[in-house]
């Protein structure tokens, strides 16, 4: 098996403000693993809040690219590069959807398929930044909050928006008791959920606002890896999974069954990336309750097409592996 990448630049259509930063765009690493005459691509992208850059992504890359030499296919490599690529999930994500692609492309099959699951069409949240105004019509939002009169902005975007379903996220801005008042002024408003209203690595203070929330608590930078979900306290009421966090499809599965076992709701989140990027999400999307897979749909131009999105419902098209193509 050989692996190749090469690096371009993803930049945003707006700049997206968050509670902790303001990002204009990212460098993406564009990962291929051929075999046999066929190619699998995956994306790993760079994230200052993860330490994660694009020397550290191509030189791991370098080091697995002998081991990954050696695998007989991608079933097999599959099961090899999660101790290869131990501490680097974002990099193991990009190589496992490389390697689910190839998989999907050799079997004839979408890598939904492999897993012996069905396609329907699933909306997906569109992302609003702090000062950002909402996209009209779009059936789902994720009201990015922290960086002011909270109450004051749910409710303009509401009157905004007066059908669609909203979910908040402060990216763990609000101290406890300003979670609770903030929540409670904003329930009446039809909030199906809001992520990590508190920072991360306080479960003692994350469990103290989900018992009070007249609105679902869902952990996201508390619920990275499947050992962080059977942490959180039982208050919580579902955890947001992130492939680029956990390390890629089969890391995810896990962790969603372990949700569904034990009464958890699931989201999908997601980075900014390409649809490359994306795509392995989506062929999960179903199984969850909310997707928030819009990372693709914030660039100002996408190198890569196949997923959908724009109206606020992803597709895919039937075709075999990840299902996307270079626009």
């Amino acid at each position: 098996m050989r692996l190749t990448w090469s690096v371009t630049r993803l930049a945003l259509r707006e700049p997206l403000r968050i509670s902790r930063s303001v990002m204009t765009g990212r460098d993406a690493v564009l990962i291929t693993v051929e075999h046999e005459g066929l190619r699998g691509h995956g994306e790993a992208v760079s994230s200052v809040y993860h330490r994660l850059d694009v020397e550290r992504i191509t030189g791991l890359l370098g080091r697995l690219r002998p081991a990954l030499a050696e695998q007989a296919g991608p079933e097999e490599a599959l099961k090899a590069v999660p101790d290869l690529l131990a501490g680097a999930p974002g990099v193991l994500a990009a190589v496992d959807a490389a390697l689910h692609d190839l998989a999907g492309k050799r079997r004839g099959l979408p890598v939904h398929a492999l897993f012996g699951t069905r396609w329907s069409d699933t909306l997906t949240a569109f992302t609003v930044g702090i000062g950002q105004d909402p996209v009209p019509g779009l059936p789902m939002l994720k009201i990015k909050l922290g960086g002011g009169d909270d109450v004051a902005r749910v409710r303009a975007i509401r009157r905004a928006a007066p059908g669609a379903r909203l979910l908040l996220d402060p990216n763990g801005a609000w101290t406890p008791e300003a979670a609770v008042r903030i929540l409670d002024a904003v329930a009446p408003l039809r909030i199906e959920a809001v992520e990590q209203p508190v920072a991360p690595r306080a479960l003692d203070d994350l469990a103290w606002v989900a018992e009070r929330s007249p609105i679902p608590v869902i952990a996201d930078e508390d619920a990275r890896t499947l050992e962080d979900v059977a942490n959180l306290p039982d208050a919580v009421h579902g955890v947001n999974v992130k492939l680029a966090e956990c390390g890629g499809l089969s890391a995810a599965r896990r962790i969603a069954a372990y949700a569904a076992g034990h009464g958890l709701e699931l989201m999908l989140g997601c980075q900014v990336a390409s649809s490359l990027g994306i795509a392995p999400a989506v062929h999960l999307a179903p199984s969850a309750r909310w997707a928030d897979l819009d990372g693709h749909l914030l660039l100002a131009d996408d190198p890569w097409t196949g997923i959908g999105g724009h109206d606020g419902v992803l597709r895919l098209r039937g075709e075999p592996g990840l299902g996307v193509r270079a626009a």
